[in-house]
């Protein structure tokens, strides 16, 4: 690594997802954040609208344009990236990161790299813009990654997952209130959520153009963060568990635990843990991660290390919130 920082903007840091990219900005021993572009919050400090970052920096949102970064993170809302990019232009230098699903497969236009690091780390590294993953989609893809990988998803997937209230954004709402969301647990979006085409997307290519069907049960809980989700298929082979540990050797932050992980050993870190069991012809696997770090900033930052030829792991050592 070399000495010089390198510049950053993000476009959307007012939000859950934003906040977090700054966090982890702000202590990252690469990155110098040149400015935080916000039209509703221009002038504000940071600790105006993320109480937690006071005494972190003395940053203030901006509506200025500043076109000529290293990297451009777009921490916007979904279908807003596309048009914000053609109305704020970037240097042809700049790498962009968009946490949107408005350039992840299958809408993509080719000009953009799916950045999912445990699949695609080659492409990454030489990518100039990257479409992060989605929070659901990561975690559900890392639990079928290594048996996609070797031909083995043969019959229909079943997977039925929770999150906290977090991944719905900080926008209020009735599904988001606190008088509707604690003490309740509820499906949405059954067979039809929108993080499924990717998933779909991914599968197909890793499975040499197939894939069984994947039927997916989204679920709210009473929690603000994490993903835990159950995954269940038909497998008829043998050293699953082997599969996975093979698979994932290299990669730093997917993890594999022989006992039924638990939510809090993922919350604050950029981890994934993964549990795989069988039984009979029955093959279990329960991929657990924040949604907010693993599925969306955390990854961004993963992405960035990658792009610029960095340690994976850099700023991104975190220990869980586990008590």
């Amino acid at each position: 690594m070399g000495d010089r920082k390198i510049q950053v903007g993000i476009a959307g840091a007012s939000g859950y997802v934003g906040g977090e990219l700054l966090r982890l900005l702000l202590h990252h021993p690469m990155i110098h954040i040149r400015f935080l572009f916000s039209r509703g919050h221009a002038g504000q400090p940071v600790s105006a609208v993320h109480p937690d970052l006071l005494g972190e920096c003395d940053l203030l949102f901006t509506d200025q344009w500043q076109p000529d970064v290293d990297v451009l993170f777009l921490a916007l809302g979904h279908g807003v990236s596309r048009a914000f990019l053609t109305d704020h232009p970037v240097s042809p230098h700049t790498r962009i990161i968009d946490l949107s699903r408005d350039f992840r497969p299958p809408q993509d236009d080719g000009l953009f790299v799916y950045g999912l690091p445990e699949w695609n780390r080659e492409r990454i590294q030489q990518a100039q813009r990257v479409a992060n993953p989605g929070c659901f989609a990561t975690a559900i893809q890392l639990g079928l990654l290594p048996l996609a990988a070797n031909q083995l998803l043969e019959f229909p997937i079943h997977v039925q997952a929770i999150t906290g209230s977090t991944g719905a954004g900080k926008g209020l709402k009735a599904t988001t209130h606190f008088t509707w969301r604690a003490q309740n647990v509820t499906v949405y979006q059954p067979f039809e959520h929108p993080h499924l085409p990717e998933i779909q997307a991914t599968l197909r290519e890793v499975q040499t153009g197939t894939a069984p069907e994947l039927y997916f049960i989204p679920m709210r809980g009473n929690f603000t963060r994490g993903i835990y989700a159950v995954l269940y298929t038909r497998f008829l082979s043998s050293g699953a568990f082997d599969l996975f540990r093979d698979y994932y050797a290299e990669h730093p932050f997917v993890h594999l635990t022989p006992q039924i992980p638990d939510l809090k050993s993922v919350i604050n870190t950029n981890k994934a843990i993964l549990h795989v069991q069988q039984k009979g012809d029955q093959l279990l696997v329960i991929s657990t991660i924040d949604n907010l770090l693993k599925g969306a900033a955390g990854q961004a930052v993963q992405n960035m290390n990658l792009m610029f030829g960095w340690p994976e792991t850099l700023g991104l050592r975190m220990k869980a919130v586990a008590y």
